[in-house]
């Protein structure tokens, strides 16, 4: 199997609040670097959450898998990457985060969303075009 084409990357910094009493990050932190790196690739694009959520179209996660592999500890740095493809009404994001100092694999995920606009399940326009753009690198 080849290896996955991301095409956005962030780096970051392992915060000692967000480990455990094992000296490791929390399994729930995971969730917010994710997120986070979601909503930053999609400000590149022009794209704010607020901001569509405003104009009635809210993308909500729907399903989340996330495969543990190394862990991280605290002031580790990392980078956290995506790559991002449509299936069917769902936008998926595939998403990995790297140790910086031995790129060693730390979790893997894929985060099903799916867009309501105005309350009502369907296509956007906006992510659709960010679709094309990426499908095109």
């Amino acid at each position: 199997m080849p290896a996955p084409h991301y095409t956005y990357e962030l780096k970051m910094k392992v915060r000692d609040y967000e480990c455990d009493l094992q000296g490791i990050v929390n399994n729930a932190n995971y969730q917010h670097y994710f997120e986070h790196t979601r909503h930053e690739f999609l400000l590149t694009k022009g794209v704010s959450f607020s901001e569509l959520h405003n104009q009635g179209i809210d993308a909500v996660v729907v399903r989340l898998e996330m495969a543990f592999k190394t862990s991280l500890r605290p002031t580790d740095e990392f980078v956290s990457k995506l790559y991002l493809k449509k299936e069917g009404i769902r936008y998926i994001f595939y998403q990995a985060i790297y140790r910086l100092f031995d790129n060693k694999l730390c979790i893997t995920a894929k985060v099903d969303n799916a867009v309501l606009t105005n309350g009502k399940l369907g296509h956007c326009e906006v992510l659709d075009k960010i679709m094309e753009e990426e499908e095109q690198k």
